[in-house]
């Protein structure tokens, strides 16, 4: 077990005096740069600015014992923090305030995030995985409030789950299990429901988790008293307080802002809990300041009184710090020994001061060199047109005006003028084309890549296998696919751990984790509560420390727990750190054709709008459902598999291959040929389509049948406008609603792969009803396609063609 930060601290009189002084000195310039990070938004050089004033000493204390493989979750104030891990410079925190889209100059987002969200850098340039064990970790942080608490259950999980699990390269995610994982909290933000679902959880789990709530009194301009039932957020917590003996709860230290000391000894204890004893501890930060109020935005002098603004101008915590010192001393060897003088304090405020101020200035300069060599570059050009076009001259004009030229000026000044010279034909517009094609494609790339994966492992680079069929195969239950396949992954796999409601003891309510609990132990199949939005962040955390988790939820309609963190978290990690971590979590899930609003919901427009980063994946049955397992365990990007409720009691022949075939993602299949019309569908609907058009073939037209396989990606080969290219006519069906998913995939047949050009009727789609579906079998039939709506819908296309030959129903 490595030694906590209590057996640690034998030190010198003269190495604690550094000690002190290096934490005021860096309170110091973290503090000026809040200050002068205000000025910068307020003078129009950055866009908006938050920032941690007011937190600067339990941050320094929290700092102290976070070590090397530990791992935070946070939010946006812990710029302190991160300056004392090393994980931002004054150079690399003024870059994101300014947007900086060099991941050199602005490692934690490349400029995507507001200023105050920090990151490391989890992956090497190629997505390989670095030793997260040689660095401190910031796990990616966004921006709503308490959103960050899932995720960190999923990184405090990961070291319990490394206590037990090891696998080739495991040694640079984890040392036998013993780091731990930092959240932080404004006491606002406690009234959400992610920080007591996250709370509960860990306190039944018992990980190694330190949540510190930053209390300042306010949720903006909101007091405390009217953020929960009671101000005190440790007094409502004493229910979770652990009772000795028992492994249920966790700890609760209560410690004031300004107190030096005592954050010492307050973060010491924590760490020493949940270091040594894996117990989830809260930190509950009182009487914290904020000097300068929320943000940019506003000024707390709106909300705040007399009083208040007094008391926090007297509980500063850098002023009793200096206190502190000025009033520490020691006899050493009858000696008496100080810490500091006020003068010598003094230079380090001044020191503070100019070192803030050089960065500053560094990191301006280096934001701006690359556009005004750009824009020097662009005159040029521009100017070499205005000969062909009047109006050049006008736009160069108002461009000279602009007192602070950003990117978006110059791309303006390029269009405009390529579109004022439109029909011309010159060397010196071929020039300004190419310059704006290059300049456009770094621009792409600084904004817009990391979407999905680009490394080796992307989804679309794992080699299809077909699964393998012999006259011994098995005509087996759809479940019993799926589950031996699942049997092959465990084995195969041993960094692969599933977790959800009933999915361990019971082996999940379809039994297609039937038996692996017992055979794979309750940490790699486990049994969850009833809290979707933590078993999705339990996935995102795992997976962030080098695990392949499956994240189960029950029901396709309870995903909508969980949307938020799909949406905010999990859809963005690649994209938001540009491809500096990822998350590569398998949300598994079931749905489709189940009677019942609260059970048959299709809330699929939302998951593939909401979560565009997630690969969504939609088979048609649990053959294919078990081939894509296989193929996104091969992947380094996050996915939603969505089972066929209605497919576990039917008859599927068992692949002799289990745990190695493979279905690739963004490919359709064409389950039937057909000359006539086009039919698009996926998951359940497709049964109940090949019925139709079984149904339509007796009466004349023939129907091809596409199974979509994958919405995101989708169709990456364009086969269906092939297809309509053949058919003429093109039909979706969906049980999502109207503009829901029949919408996305109908403006990617039509817009994307151009198909419009082969139709000779009227696309059309056929979907559910915009309620939810009515219970039982009968509600099903009329809420949601039936066989004879889509014979119906489809056969009028053609007597509208041709009503002799078909004529009317």
């Amino acid at each position: 077990m490595e030694a906590t930060y209590i057996e640690t601290q034998q030190i010198s009189f003269q190495d604690f005096k550094n000690q002190i002084l290096e934490d005021y000195k860096l309170g110091r310039i973290s503090r000026e740069m809040s200050y002068l990070g205000r000025r910068e938004v307020l003078t129009g050089k950055a866009k908006f600015g938050i920032f941690g004033d007011g937190k600067e000493l339990p941050q320094l204390a929290m700092a102290k014992v976070f070590r090397n493989g530990d791992f935070r979750s946070g939010y946006y104030r812990d710029q302190t923090f991160a300056m004392a891990i090393d994980a931002v410079s004054v150079e690399s925190f003024f870059a994101q305030l300014y947007a900086d889209t060099s991941i050199e100059r602005e490692p934690a987002s490349a400029g995507r995030q507001m200023n105050g969200h920090y990151a490391t850098r989890s992956l090497n340039e190629d997505g390989s995985w670095k030793n997260l064990m040689q660095q401190k970790n910031i796990s990616s942080d966004i921006s709503p409030t308490a959103g960050q608490m899932p995720r960190l259950l999923g990184l405090a999980m990961a070291s319990k789950v490394y206590k037990s699990v090891k696998f080739e390269g495991s040694e640079k995610f984890s040392n036998e299990g013993n780091e731990v994982a930092f959240g932080t909290i404004g006491d606002a933000s406690t009234a959400e429901g992610h920080f007591w679902e996250t709370l509960n959880a860990a306190c039944a789990l018992q990980v190694p988790m330190i949540v510190s709530i930053w209390d300042d009194g306010y949720g903006i301009s909101v007091p405390t008293q009217n953020q929960r039932a009671k101000a005190d957020i440790a007094e409502m917590l004493s229910g979770f307080q652990r009772t000795e003996g028992q492994h249920q709860g966790c700890e609760i230290i209560q410690v004031k802002a300004w107190d030096y000391p005592s954050l010492l000894d307050a973060y010491a204890r924590a760490e020493h809990f949940a270091r040594t004893e894996s117990v989830p501890v809260v930190v509950h930060v009182i009487e914290v300041t904020q000097p300068q109020g929320h943000s940019t935005s506003g000024s707390h002098e709106r909300y705040k009184n007399e009083e208040r603004l007094k008391w926090e101008g007297e509980f500063d915590g850098l002023t009793k710090f200096r206190e502190w010192i000025l009033n520490y001393s020691i006899e050493i060897e009858g000696k008496e020994e100080q810490l500091a003088t006020a003068e010598e304090l003094d230079l380090i405020n001044e020191e503070a001061k100019r070192i803030v101020k050089a960065g500053q200035k560094k990191a301006w300069d280096n934001y701006q060199k690359p556009i005004l060599d750009l824009k020097e570059e662009v005159l040029q050009l521009v100017r070499q047109l205005e000969s062909q076009n009047t109006e050049i001259s006008a736009e160069l004009e108002k461009f000279g005006k602009i007192i602070s030229v950003a990117k978006r000026d110059i791309f303006h000044l390029v269009r405009k003028s390529l579109l004022l010279t439109r029909g011309s034909q010159s060397a010196e517009r071929d020039a300004l084309q190419q310059k704006y094609q290059e300049m456009f494609a770094v621009e792409k790339d600084n904004y817009s890549s990391h979407l999905y994966s680009q490394s080796e492992w992307k989804s679309t680079n794992v080699k299809e296998i077909p699964p393998v069929f012999s006259e011994t195969s098995e005509t087996v239950d759809g479940r019993v696919v799926v589950r031996n396949n699942f049997d092959k992954i465990f084995s195969k796999y041993p960094e692969t751990l599933v977790f959800g409601e009933d999915a361990g003891n019971i082996g999940d309510v379809n039994q297609g984790l039937e038996g692996l609990q017992e055979k794979y132990g309750e940490l790699r199949v486990a049994d969850t509560g009833i809290r979707e939005a933590t078993i999705l962040g339990q996935g995102i955390g795992l997976a962030m420390r080098g695990l392949r988790p499956i994240a189960e939820i029950q029901y396709l309609d309870y995903i909508l727990y969980c949307l938020q963190g799909m949406s905010d978290d999990l859809a963005t990690v690649q994209y938001r750190t540009k491809g500096g971590q990822k998350a590569p979590v398998i949300i598994r899930t079931r749905g489709h054709r189940l009677e019942g609003i609260w059970h048959s919901g299709s809330p699929m427009a939302g998951i593939i709008n909401l979560s565009k980063g997630i690969l969504v994946l939609v088979p048609r049955n649990l053959t294919k459902a078990a081939g894509f397992y296989n193929t996104m365990l091969q992947s380094d990007e996050p996915a939603v598999i969505v089972e066929c409720l209605n497919g576990y009691r039917l008859k599927e022949k068992q692949p002799d291959n289990l745990g190695e075939f493979t279905v690739p993602v963004g490919k359709i299949e064409v389950t039937k040929e057909g000359k006539d019309v086009t039919l698009v569908t996926y998951g359940s609907t497709w049964r109940i389509v090949m019925e139709a058009a079984e149904e339509l073939g007796k009466i004349g037209i023939s129907a091809e049948v596409i199974d979509v396989q994958s919405l995101i990606p989708f169709d990456l080969s364009h086969e269906i406008a092939e297809s309509v290219k053949k058919t003429n006519r093109l039909v979706v069906i969906d049980e999502d609603v109207e503009g829901g998913t029949s919408a996305f995939i109908m403006q990617q047949i039509l817009e994307k792969q151009k198909a419009f050009r082969y139709l000779d009727s009227d696309p059309v789609t056929i979907c559910a009803e915009n309620h939810r579906p009515a219970y039982a079998s009968d509600g099903d039939y009329f809420s949601k396609p039936s066989a004879d709506d889509m014979v119906e819908k489809i056969y009028a296309m053609f007597h509208e063609i041709n009503p002799a030959e078909f004529p009317k129903i």
